[in-house]
């Protein structure tokens, strides 16, 4: 039988997600509006980073880029970066008009990918602290509930409510996808990259994973 190691408990709302930053310590975000690092060993929340106005959906890191920097993605339609040894947020990116579903990180760190309810993923540079691109089709009228980048970064692919997942060409087309993932008969509710960059896998709540090669 496998037994809970660790019971790690602060949070006032619902877990929305959780990544390791390594074996010892551990980010999540929650409905109660906040963003949290925990010692695994220790079972505590040592951090709290709250800047957000509503709940908080998503978070990405990037351990082997920089363990100090991680993304949040809200309902209150922003997507934020902040900064673990200072203890606060860094920068704050707007743009979406609805909530932010999903946050990943660029492979290099310097960008960030979001998808949001109001339709449309978009791309943000770290760097110059704006948005650099915006990928929506007058056809979709759904929304994003995830987001993941191809090994190169130059896919970002999306998981929609209409069942389909698309994939849109970084340093092309804002308003055509590139590939379209069908075979899901309920909506796409997650996504990620193999670590080869060879198979991207997505989950439904079609109760089934797809693997596309």
């Amino acid at each position: 039988m496998v037994r809970s190691f660790r019971e790690l408990a602060a949070h006032d709302g619902y877990l929305s997600c959780c990544r390791f930053i390594n074996e010892n310590f551990i980010l999540t975000s929650s409905g109660d509006q906040t963003c949290m690092l925990w010692d695994i060993e220790l079972g505590q929340s040592k951090q709290t980073f709250a800047d957000h106005e509503a709940d908080v959906m998503s978070l990405s890191i990037l351990p082997t880029v920089d363990q100090n920097l991680f993304v949040s993605g809200s309902c209150d339609r922003t997507a934020k970066v902040w900064d673990v040894r200072a203890n606060k947020c860094t920068m704050t990116l707007r743009g979406h008009e609805s909530d932010i579903n999903s946050v990943r990180l660029f492979p290099d760190g310097k960008g960030i990918g979001t998808g949001s309810d109001d339709t449309t993923c978009r791309f943000f540079d770290i760097r110059s602290c704006g948005e650099v691109s915006q990928f929506r089709s007058d056809n979709i009228v759904c929304g994003i509930t995830s987001v993941t980048f191809s090994r190169s970064g130059r896919i970002l692919f999306a998981g929609y409510d209409d069942y389909n997942c698309l994939g849109w060409d970084v340093l092309g087309s804002t308003d055509k996808h590139h590939y379209q993932l069908q075979g899901h008969e309920n909506r796409v509710s997650c996504l990620d990259m193999a670590p080869s960059g060879e198979a991207l896998c997505t989950g439904s709540w079609d109760t089934m994973l797809k693997i596309w090669a």
